[in-house]
Protein backbone atom coordinates (compact mmCIF):
# COMPACT_ATOMS: atom_id res chain seq x y z
CA UNK A 1 0.00 0.00 0.00
CA UNK A 2 0.88 3.76 -0.85
CA UNK A 3 2.64 5.10 2.31
CA UNK A 4 0.05 8.32 1.65
CA UNK A 5 -3.04 6.06 1.82
CA UNK A 6 -5.24 5.97 4.52
CA UNK A 7 -7.27 2.92 5.64
CA UNK A 8 -11.25 3.71 5.98
CA UNK A 9 -14.16 1.65 6.80
CA UNK A 10 -16.69 2.29 4.36
CA UNK A 11 -19.83 0.85 4.95
CA UNK A 12 -18.63 -2.06 6.91
CA UNK A 13 -15.81 -2.98 4.54
CA UNK A 14 -12.23 -1.44 4.68
CA UNK A 15 -10.66 0.23 2.01
CA UNK A 16 -7.96 2.11 1.20
CA UNK A 17 -7.49 5.98 -0.19
CA UNK A 18 -5.11 8.57 -1.76
CA UNK A 19 -8.33 11.36 -0.92
CA UNK A 20 -7.51 14.00 1.11
CA UNK A 21 -10.71 14.90 2.00
CA UNK A 22 -14.23 13.65 1.91
CA UNK A 23 -15.45 15.56 -1.35
CA UNK A 24 -12.89 13.73 -3.46
CA UNK A 25 -13.45 10.76 -1.57
CA UNK A 26 -17.25 10.58 -2.22
CA UNK A 27 -15.96 11.39 -6.45
CA UNK A 28 -13.54 8.21 -6.32
CA UNK A 29 -16.60 6.20 -4.83
CA UNK A 30 -19.58 7.65 -6.78
CA UNK A 31 -17.17 7.96 -10.43
CA UNK A 32 -18.25 11.71 -10.60
CA UNK A 33 -16.41 14.66 -11.34
CA UNK A 34 -18.00 17.14 -8.19
CA UNK A 35 -17.48 20.77 -8.15
CA UNK A 36 -16.05 22.05 -4.75
CA UNK A 37 -19.53 22.48 -3.44
CA UNK A 38 -20.19 18.73 -4.01
CA UNK A 39 -22.21 18.84 -6.85
CA UNK A 40 -21.83 16.90 -10.00
CA UNK A 41 -19.87 19.05 -12.43
CA UNK A 42 -22.72 17.81 -14.80
CA UNK A 43 -25.30 19.39 -13.76
CA UNK A 44 -27.21 15.90 -12.34
CA UNK A 45 -28.34 15.45 -9.41
CA UNK A 46 -25.65 13.13 -6.59
CA UNK A 47 -28.41 11.61 -4.17
CA UNK A 48 -25.87 10.54 -1.72
CA UNK A 49 -25.61 11.39 2.04
CA UNK A 50 -22.28 11.00 3.79
CA UNK A 51 -21.40 10.29 7.82
CA UNK A 52 -18.14 9.93 9.11
CA UNK A 53 -18.12 8.38 12.38
CA UNK A 54 -21.96 8.32 13.25
CA UNK A 55 -21.43 12.25 12.09
CA UNK A 56 -23.49 13.45 9.21
CA UNK A 57 -21.14 15.55 7.14
CA UNK A 58 -23.48 18.60 5.37
CA UNK A 59 -22.55 18.53 1.49
CA UNK A 60 -21.02 22.45 2.12
CA UNK A 61 -17.86 20.94 4.34
CA UNK A 62 -16.99 17.46 1.82
CA UNK A 63 -14.32 19.54 0.54
CA UNK A 64 -12.58 20.81 3.75
CA UNK A 65 -13.61 17.50 5.52
CA UNK A 66 -9.91 15.97 5.91
CA UNK A 67 -10.16 12.00 6.01
CA UNK A 68 -8.05 10.68 8.93
CA UNK A 69 -6.50 6.73 9.26
CA UNK A 70 -9.60 4.71 10.85
CA UNK A 71 -12.24 7.18 9.87
CA UNK A 72 -15.96 4.96 9.87
CA UNK A 73 -17.80 6.30 6.87
CA UNK A 74 -21.24 5.70 5.77
CA UNK A 75 -22.43 6.22 2.23
CA UNK A 76 -26.00 6.20 1.76
CA UNK A 77 -27.56 6.05 -1.60
CA UNK A 78 -31.35 7.94 -2.28
CA UNK A 79 -32.75 5.21 -4.68
CA UNK A 80 -36.00 6.12 -6.21
CA UNK A 81 -38.96 3.56 -6.63
CA UNK A 82 -41.14 1.25 -3.85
Amino acid sequence: MNALAKTVTVNGVQSATLAPDLLHFVAELTSRNLTSTGQPADGSRLGVAVAVNSAVIPRSEWSGWELTEGDDIELVTAVQGG
